[in-house]
């Protein structure tokens, strides 16, 4: 996702930056979304604290920080009316300024706008008033004024949402295509979460005796509290909020005494088993969508194993189709043919020349052929795996294929010698040329993945290339045999 640009006025859209440009307006989001990414999950920790136990003296560290974050997020509303975005569904980004702005206007614009209300420049102001103003009337006025704008500062617990999507957009601009990446990303994301809810579960705790002065049955008195840190406090509101949200305990030994805390108690009850499940519902997915191809790869091997019990195979077998399966898909289930029908033909191509091309090269017939010619042929090729003991081809037997070895050994046996082939090597060829019987036994030494080329696709490529089917036919009728296998 790259920033809008505006195109009003000019008669054709702008021609594209360059890649280099791109790439560093690319990198200039990522780290700007992390960066709000980070200021917005401090804010949703500190604001809660603030409020709760600091009492209207969180010293001027605080209060500066509230500034900048107001500031900062009141330009990333500014910001956003000017920021591409990528549409839910489709993968293209959205520069068009006007586009942009209607979008932001229609989904999120009225909740950052409340979520960035400057409050801290509220309080600040207020802070240096009241410090200034030795009249007791209204240092007292001033006071009121001042907690139910800290409470009104609440409001900016709504930058959730936009933390939310931050991740989410870090997702899309660091091209997080691994789903690793992803999985930790939402693994994260999952936690902060929980976290945040447990945080301001525990804030809430100490927050609403706050309120109400602290009335001589509060669990803040029955603690002795009143005098402690804010780690302790802090830390025995949490506690509090964690044993009532897991349902384990009501914090301490005592039971709710007032409805104010009864209230409480059932809000973090409720709470505890939405968290619970919101993090097996997403645990679950999670599990669910790691690694399709080997989930896939276990219930074919399960459907498998249904059948060949059903058939009552011998041991043997069964050992030798199962070694088969795992040579062949290596634990993973993929199907060739699916992912070559979802590509372009461009890409298949790609792919076919970056696994074979290396392995027709060697093949006489096919050496300073034309490039079209070589990608048609590679295009034709078939994958093929053969386990360890496995007899490819039998001598004197009727062909009409051949074969070209990626990685594995075989035995090439003839009635007067005998010789090894391995990684690169290929036999078969004259089958594929005049569709003879084989002039060898080849038997799999090892474990072999092969590609293989059939007499009928071969013959219906070379209908395209006159020339090159000339060429080969003036090596048949020279050399009949020619050292071919």
């Amino acid at each position: 996702m790259y920033w809008g640009q505006s195109c009003a006025g000019t008669p054709s859209p702008p021609p594209p930056p360059p890649p280099s440009f791109k790439s560093s307006l690319s990198f200039c989001r990522s780290y700007y979304i992390m960066c709000m990414m980070a200021i917005t999950f401090l804010n949703l920790i500190g604001i809660p604290m603030e409020i709760a136990f600091l009492d209207g003296h969180s010293g001027l560290a605080w209060e500066g920080f509230n500034v900048f974050s107001d500031t900062l997020f009141l330009i990333d509303v500014a910001l956003n009316f000017r920021m591409g975005i990528i549409a839910e569904d489709s993968e293209e980004a959205i520069l068009d300024i006007k586009r942009i702005r209607v979008c932001y206007l229609r989904t999120w614009f009225i909740p950052d706008v409340i979520a960035a209300f400057p409050i801290g420049y509220i309080l600040l102001f207020a802070d240096l008033h009241y410090n200034h103003d030795d009249n007791p009337s209204k240092t007292n006025k001033m006071m009121r004024i001042l907690m139910f704008v800290r409470i009104l500062s609440l409001i900016r617990l709504a930058r959730v949402s936009r933390l939310v999507r931050f991740f989410n957009e870090v997702e899309k601009v660091s091209n997080a295509n691994l789903e690793v990446v992803r999985l930790f990303f939402r693994v994260l994301s999952l936690f902060m979460m929980i976290f945040l809810l447990c945080h301001w579960n525990g804030c809430i705790q100490y927050f609403v005796p706050m309120l109400e002065e602290f009335p001589s049955d509060c669990w803040v008195r029955k603690e002795n509290l009143m005098n402690a840190t804010v780690i302790v406090k802090y830390s025995w509101g949490v506690f509090r909020a964690l044993s009532q949200m897991i349902a384990l305990s009501y914090g301490s030994m005592d039971a709710p005494t007032n409805y104010v805390e009864m209230w409480i108690v059932m809000v973090s009850m409720v709470s505890g088993c939405l968290m619970y499940t919101v993090l097996v519902a997403n645990a679950t997915t999670m599990i669910a969508n790691t690694d399709p191809a080997a989930k896939e790869y276990k219930s074919k091997m399960s459907r498998l194993e249904h059948y060949m019990t059903f058939m009552k195979l011998p041991p043997e077998l069964c050992l030798r189709i199962t070694n088969y399966y795992q040579a062949r898909y290596g634990g993973k289930w993929f199907n060739e043919n699916d992912v070559m029908k979802t590509v372009s033909s461009a890409l298949k191509e790609q792919i076919v020349v970056v696994m074979c091309s290396r392995l027709l090269r060697k093949v006489p017939m096919f050496q300073n052929r034309d490039e079209y010619f070589i990608n048609t042929i590679l295009l034709r090729l078939e994958y093929e795996v053969f386990l360890e003991g496995d007899v490819i081809v039998r001598q004197h037997a009727p062909g009409d294929r051949m074969f070209f070895i990626d990685h594995g050994q075989v035995l090439y046996e003839t009635e007067t010698c005998e010789k090894e082939l391995c990684d690169g090597d290929y036999f078969g060829e004259t089958c594929v040329l005049t569709k003879g019987k084989h002039l060898a036994t080849v038997k799999a030494l090892t474990d072999c993945q092969c590609f293989s080329l059939s007499w009928d696709d071969f013959q219906e490529t070379l209908e395209g290339f006159p020339d090159v089917r000339k060429d080969l036919d003036k090596m048949v009728q020279i050399n009949p045999d020619g050292g071919l296998v």
